[in-house]
């Protein structure tokens, strides 16, 4: 049986739903977690409306205990915000106990990348499939020409089906990219990108001309899109269909993924961090350092081949 605590919990939920909105999940959610705080509260003989900033503190020590996620502490901790503003809001209490409660750090996830070996036979596969001269091959020239870019620079998605049709008429081994806040940044070719680029242009010429094509596309990847060229959902499906052909499994493998495998392995080879944030186009290094794990195996391996003592601890064992 709840105690005249609760009373206040069912106020709350009232005005959440009357004055917010709150839709029926989210209301269903504030009252479990506001139940569960009211029962931990209980069993240390605090009343809910009384609570003081350090009972409140030791509920969430509890759930971290019992092995609660950090999200799920931090979904806790926000429900007894908004109840304990309200608390406040109506003359209930005289403070906020919530206030110098801080939120629960969450563990930022490692990207998905791909191993040097599952790219390779990605890119083997379309380069096969880019040789078949059966109808549709300039589909598949298309798919290893965006493979090719991609891995070799490291490119959005956006940034990669965008690209103008003049990157054609370029020679070199850089490519200007315009991305994000409309900033360019130069980024390197590798040789077999260059000479994907150039079968797939040979033969996008080619097919314009054999259609009589009156007004060449301004895309370099031109598409019956509304903006025009390849959609990135697109690409990222036949990307996906690719994978199963080479035998790899098609939900660890994206665009995304492959922008990740061209940072990781950059610096799994010894490239400089703040070299890998420029190619990315990250304008804060904070962004590129999800990719530290790569750095510090690395490091790791770097101490435990040169290291004079490290060498002496592994004659020793």
């Amino acid at each position: 049986m709840k105690d005249l605590g609760w009373v206040h919990v069912e106020a709350f939920l009232e005005m959440m739903s009357a004055e917010r909105g709150a839709a029926a999940n989210t209301l269903s959610s504030y009252e479990r977690d506001l139940d569960d705080l009211h029962g931990f509260l209980n069993g240390k003989g605090v009343r809910l409306l009384e609570a003081a900033s350090a009972d409140l503190s030791a509920y969430l020590s509890s759930l971290a205990a019992q092995g609660f996620k950090p999200s799920s502490q931090a979904r806790r901790l926000a429900a007894m915000r908004q109840f304990y503003k309200f608390l406040y809001a109506e003359g209930l209490r005289t403070d906020d106990p919530t206030g110098v409660l801080d939120a629960p750090k969450k563990g930022r996830a490692l990207p998905k990348t791909m191993g040097v070996d599952e790219v390779g036979r990605l890119l083997e596969q379309a380069e096969t499939e880019a040789q078949d001269s059966a109808p549709g091959q300039l589909q598949r020239l298309r798919m290893l020409a965006l493979l090719e870019l991609l891995y070799a620079t490291g490119m959005r998605v956006s940034e990669l089906v965008s690209l103008p049709a003049r990157v054609l008429d370029q020679d070199g081994r850089f490519l200007m990219i315009r991305g994000k806040g409309n900033k360019e940044r130069l980024v390197p070719l590798s040789q077999s990108a260059i000479v994907a680029l150039k079968l797939y242009g040979r033969m996008l010429a080619a097919e314009n001309d054999a259609a009589k094509v009156p007004q060449e596309s301004p895309w370099l990847f031109p598409a019956a899109s509304k903006e025009g060229y390849l959609p990135r959902q697109v690409f990222a499906r036949d990307l996906k269909n690719l994978a199963i052909r080479a035998g790899l499994t098609p939900s660890m493998i994206s665009p995304h993924v492959m922008r990740h495998a061209f940072a990781s392995h950059l610096l799994a080879n010894g490239a400089d961090l703040r070299v890998v944030q420029e190619l990315l186009g990250h304008s804060d290094i904070s962004t590129t350092q999800i990719y530290t794990h790569v750095l510090e195996e690395r490091l790791q391996q770097l101490v435990q081949t040169h290291h004079p003592l490290a060498k002496q601890a592994k004659k020793q064992e």
